[in-house]
């Protein structure tokens, strides 16, 4: 599964997000935040079992503060789904894995 998660950054954000031909979940994070961390591995774990069918790519919100501005994010971790280049979800704080799995397969 290593390898299943893109590192976005401002640059890329469109080109593999909103340009995307498959839906994509977004994880915008920080290193120092405790959440982030257990939420870190669960979606690391989606990116494997929906690979192919779900493209999954993080945002550290310290490198690439313009990203979290642009979706007016408040909190992190939250989690933004898009599919066909537009937000359709958004999950914000840790949530079990089986909502976040649901929340996707509504996306799919």
């Amino acid at each position: 599964m290593a390898g299943a998660v893109l590192e976005l950054s401002t640059d890329s954000f469109d080109q593999e997000v909103t340009q995307a031909s498959t839906p994509v979940l977004v994880d915008l994070w920080a290193a120092w935040c405790g959440p982030c961390r257990l939420i870190g591995p669960v979606v690391e774990e989606l990116a494997g079992t929906y690979r192919g069918r779900l493209k999954v790519g993080k945002v550290n919100v310290d490198d690439h503060p313009e990203v979290a501005g642009r979706f007016r994010v408040m909190n992190i971790p939250t989690l933004l789904l898009f599919k066909g280049g537009q937000e359709v979800d958004r999950i914000v704080g840790v949530v079990p894995k089986d909502e976040l799995t649901r929340r996707i397969e509504q996306v799919l």
